[in-house]
């Protein structure tokens, strides 16, 4: 895993150099500050989304929690997410419909989760990383806008270019790991 944040991190620092040169290069310093601060914001929001959805995973793993069910194979759960074809649902038709009514009500209370569950799957939407990140995003947009250096389009170029960054990465790393096993 940290194999590949350091790949991530490394190819981000590449692109923002790239950024910096044809930004100094090709255009003026407004669009430079511009650039600049939409990615950096970005790539810190990003980064601090990783970092505690990772740090969630491993709470997750430690407390061997586990939120999907492994009992129907891929197939089944494509085809037939709502099991509406199974060998339970041969039976429950022969059942009356109240009865099924009253089930599902009983279903739907016994799966109600107290406000301490919810804030409990929340930490990494409401992480200080991820909270800190979108406020400098924020003071980053204002600064702009009240030194009249914002300019949109390259703006919201640099917002865009980190997690598409990080996408690729992630996709070509998959697809290298998908292919060494095969062979």
């Amino acid at each position: 895993m940290k194999s590949i944040s350091f790949r991530i991190f490394g190819l981000l620092l590449l692109a923002d150099s790239a950024v910096i040169f044809i930004s100094l290069i090709f255009f003026d310093l407004k669009i430079l500050y511009s650039t600049q601060i939409g990615f950096i914001s970005s790539a810190l929001v990003v980064i601090a989304s990783f970092l505690s959805y990772q740090r969630m995973v491993a709470a997750r793993i430690e407390k061997e929690i586990i939120m999907i069910d492994d009992s129907k194979d891929v197939v089944d759960r494509v085809e037939d997410p709502y099991d509406l074809y199974g060998e339970e649902a041969a039976a429950q038709e022969e059942q009356s419909l109240n009865k099924t009514i009253k089930e599902e009500k009983a279903k739907l209370k016994e799966n109600r989760r107290s406000l301490f569950e919810v804030l409990k799957d929340t930490k990494a939407a409401l992480s200080v990383y991820r909270l800190g990140a979108y406020f400098l995003l924020v003071l980053g947009f204002l600064y702009l806008q009240r030194h009249e250096l914002l300019h949109i389009p390259a703006y919201l170029f640099a917002l865009s270019l980190p997690p598409v960054v990080i996408i690729v990465m992630l996709l070509r790393d998959k697809a290298n790991h998908t292919e060494d096993s095969i062979q």
